[in-house]
C-alpha cells in the first residue's frame, strides 16, 4: 500500500481519536458525574445524546463547507471548535452547563469526523481505500481502549473534569499536522447550499430527537414532548419531499438508489442502533448494579476497544477472502451473540470470562463497522462523495442517538413494571435481549446485496 494511504488516515485520525476518547471515557465517568451533580444516572443520557443530536444537525453542512472553503480549512476549525467545548465541558457545574457544552463539541465534530473522512476518500485511490479506512480507525479505535482506563482512573482518583482537558493537547497536535500535511481538496465548481433544506431538516431532527430523548425524563411536560416529536416528524417529512424536488439538496436521498449504498443505510442502521446502546448500558450495569469504581468498570470494558483495534488489520484479507455481501451477512449474527452475551454476566462472573466475551464482540463489532464502512462508498462517484459521507454520517449520529435513548427507556419501562429502580440490575438482561435482536435483524438486509458488491474496493493493485 502506497505511503499516502497511510500517512493521510493516520493524521486526520489525529481527530477522531480525540473524539474518541472523549465519548469512551465520558461513558464510563457517567453514573460519578451524575453522582456529584445531582442527576438520576438516566438523565444523564443528555449528555451523550446531546452530542450526537448536535452532530445530526450539523453534519449535513459539512458537505458543503468543505467543497466550498477547502476541507482543510474547515477540518482545522473543526478540530478548534471542538476543543473550545471541552474547555466548556471542564468548566461546567451543573447539568445544564454541561449538556450546552456537549451541544457546543457536537457542533466542532459535525464538522471534523465527516470531512476528515471526506479527505481520505478524496486523497486514496479507491482500490486502496478498504486498508485506508482500516489506518484511519486504527488511532481512533485506541479511544475505547484508553478511554475507559482513563476515564475509570481520573474518575475514582482525581476529579471526572479533568477527562475533557486531556482532549486540548491532541486538538493541537491534530491542527498542526493538519496544516503541515493535509492537501487542500476542494471542489472547483461547489454545487450551492440547500439553506431551505437546512431550515427544514436540522430543526425536523432536533425536534424529533429532543423530544424522544426527554420521554419519560420528567423534565419537560407531555405536551412539550408531543409538540417536539409531532413538529420535528412534520419537518423531516417535509424535507423529504423537498429534497426530491430540488437538484442539489443538503442530504441527497438519491443516492439511496444505489444498492450497496442503501444496504448501509438500512441494515447499517439497525445494527447501530444496537450496537451502540452497549456502551451506555455497560458501564450503568457494571457499576450501579455490581458495584465497581469507575476504574474497575473502564478496566474491563477497554478490552472491547482493543479487539477492534487487532481487527482493523485483519479486515482487508478477510474481505478480499470472502466478499462483503458474506461477511456482512454471518458476522451480523455472530456481534449480535455478543451484543446479548452481557446479560448472562454477573458479579461472580470471573473477569476473565468477562473480557474475552468483550475482546470477541469488539472483534466482530469493528469487522461490520469497517464493511459497513467500505462498501457504502463502493458505487458512488467522485462529485457525489461529499453528499454520500454528510449523508452516511448523520445516520451513523442519528442511530448512535436512537440507540441510547432506546436503552434508557427500556431500563426504565422495565424497572416500573418491576416496580423497581431504573438502574436496578435485574433490568439489564431484558434490554439486551432487545438490542441484539435489532443488531440480528440487520442479517437479513445484508443479504440482499449483490454477491459481487464491492468488489471493485478489493482489487489488489498491480506492482
Amino acid at each position: 500500500m502506497a505511503s499516502s494511504a497511510r500517512i493521510l488516515p493516520l493524521i486526520i485520525a489525529t481527530a477522531l481519536l480525540m473524539e474518541n476518547i472523549d465519548s469512551a471515557v465520558l461513558s464510563t465517568s457517567l453514573p460519578q458525574i451524575a453522582k456529584d451533580l445531582g442527576s438520576d444516572p438516566i438523565h444523564l443520557k443528555l449528555v451523550l445524546t446531546t452530542y450526537l443530536l448536535a452532530l445530526a444537525i450539523f453534519i449535513p453542512a459539512s458537505g458543503w463547507a468543505a467543497d466550498r472553503y477547502g476541507a482543510r480549512r474547515i477540518f482545522r476549525w473543526a478540530i478548534v471548535v471542538f476543543a473550545l467545548g471541552s474547555i466548556a465541558c471542564g468548566l461546567s457545574n451543573n447539568l445544564g452547563e454541561l449538556v450546552a457544552a456537549r451541544a457546543l463539541q457536537g457542533i466542532g465534530g459535525s464538522m471534523m469526523t465527516p470531512v476528515g473522512r471526506l479527505i481520505v476518500l478524496r486523497g486514496v485511490p479507491r482500490e486502496e481505500l478498504v486498508g485506508a479506512l482500516a489506518w484511519l480507525t486504527v488511532p481512533a479505535l485506541m479511544g475505547p481502549v484508553i478511554g475507559p482506563l482513563l476515564g475509570g482512573y481520573i474518575t475514582t482518583y482525581w476529579d471526572w473534569r479533568w477527562i475533557f482537558w486531556i482532549n486540548i493537547p491532541i486538538a493541537v497536535l491534530g491542527i498542526i499536522l493538519a496544516g503541515l500535511f493535509v492537501p487542500d481538496l476542494r471542489e472547483p465548481a461547489p454545487r450551492s447550499f440547500d439553506g431551505f433544506g437546512f431550515l427544514l431538516l436540522g430543526p425536523g431532527l432536533a425536534g424529533f430527537l429532543t423530544g424522544a430523548t426527554l420521554l419519560g425524563l420528567s423534565l419537560a411536560t407531555p405536551t412539550v414532548v408531543a409538540v417536539l416529536l409531532i413538529g420535528g416528524a412534520g419537518l423531516t417529512a417535509a424535507y423529504v419531499v423537498h429534497a426530491l424536488r430540488v437538484p442539489a439538496p443538503l442530504v441527497d436521498l438519491r443516492l439511496l438508489s444505489l444498492p450497496t449504498f442503501r444496504t448501509t443505510i438500512t441494515a447499517g442502521t439497525l445494527f447501530r442502533i444496537g450496537v451502540g446502546a452497549s456502551p451506555f448500558l455497560l458501564p450503568l450495569m457494571l457499576q450501579l448494579g455490581f458495584g465497581m469504581t469507575p476504574f474497575q468498570s473502564g478496566a474491563l470494558t477497554f478490552v472491547s476497544g482493543l479487539g477492534a483495534m487487532v481487527m482493523k488489520f485483519a479486515a482487508q484479507p478477510i474481505l478480499r477472502r470472502w466478499g462483503f455481501r458474506r461477511v456482512l451477512t454471518v458476522n451480523a449474527v455472530i456481534a449480535s451473540a455478543f451484543v446479548l452475551a452481557p446479560a448472562f454476566f454477573t458479579a461472580t462472573m470471573p473477569w476473565e470470562l468477562m473480557m474475552g466475551v468483550l475482546f470477541i464482540g469488539g472483534l466482530s463489532r469493528s469487522l461490520q463497522f469497517t464493511s459497513i464502512n467500505a462498501i457504502a462508498y463502493a458505487d458512488v462517484t467522485s462529485e457525489r462523495l461529499s453528499s454520500a459521507t454528510s449523508f452516511s454520517a448523520v445516520m451513523q449520529q442519528l442511530t448512535g442517538t436512537i440507540g441510547i435513548t432506546l436503552a434508557a427507556m427500556m431500563l426504565e419501562a422495565t424497572g416500573a413494571f418491576r416496580g423497581v429502580a431504573a438502574t436496578n440490575l435485574g433490568n439489564f438482561p431484558m434490554v439486551y435481549g432487545v438490542i441484539a435482536t435489532l443488531t440480528l435483524i440487520s442479517t437479513f438486509a445484508f443479504t440482499r446485496l449483490s454477491a459481487q458488491a464491492g468488489q471493485n474496493m478489493l482489487r489488489k493493485q498491480a506492482n
